[in-house]
């Protein structure tokens, strides 16, 4: 049985994690919220031995990302439903997760946010490298097909209406649904 994904990319800290949460608590069926986010958070990665250098974060990167993309067709082969946040900011990951989840219907969203509030936001996380979220704005939705664009200043109830409405809809004309 396929799984739906709705899939939230967006700059970090451009609000996908808001969205994401509200329409988890809105939607019909039920569906797994992940994140790298909640990967860091629970303590699965030695995030300070990262910091502190124990470890090479610039060696390890691949490997982690490999496993999350796997595990992300894992859980979708096995008939879950998710919500899904993340960010293609390497390249070869939006191939790479077509491939892994094409029997599934993934429903792709951009999440816009105006630069001066994502410079905000990282600032106030606190948890986010200086300029991570600059670096996303100017690149990662470039050249990018989405179901759906949002703008995180709408707020979040505003969005998962919209979002809802689109993904009942049933029409796909994402990167992920134009080469299946």
């Amino acid at each position: 049985m396929a799984a739906q994904i709705i899939f939230l990319h967006g700059a970090s800290s451009s609000g996908k994690s808001t969205i994401a949460r509200t329409l988890q608590a809105r939607i019909e069926k039920p569906f797994w919220h992940i994140s790298i986010d909640h990967l860091r958070d629970s303590g699965v990665l030695p995030i300070d031995r990262f910091r502190k250098g124990d470890f090479d974060w610039a060696n390890a990167r691949a490997a982690f990302f490999n496993g999350f993309h796997a595990s992300l067709a894992a859980y979708a082969n096995a008939g879950n439903n998710l919500i899904l946040e993340h960010i293609f900011d390497t390249e070869g990951w939006m191939e790479s997760l077509r491939r892994m989840l094409a029997p599934h219907d993934v429903f792709f969203v951009a999440v816009h946010c105006p630069l001066p509030l994502l410079i905000s936001r990282e600032a106030e996380r606190g948890n986010r490298a200086p300029g991570s979220a600059k670096r996303d704005f100017e690149t990662i939705h470039v050249g990018r097909h989405y179901d759906l664009e949002l703008n995180s200043e709408d707020g979040p109830e505003a969005n998962v209406d919209i979002l809802l409405s689109a993904w009942r809809s049933g029409r796909r004309s994402s990167d992920f649904s134009r080469f299946k």
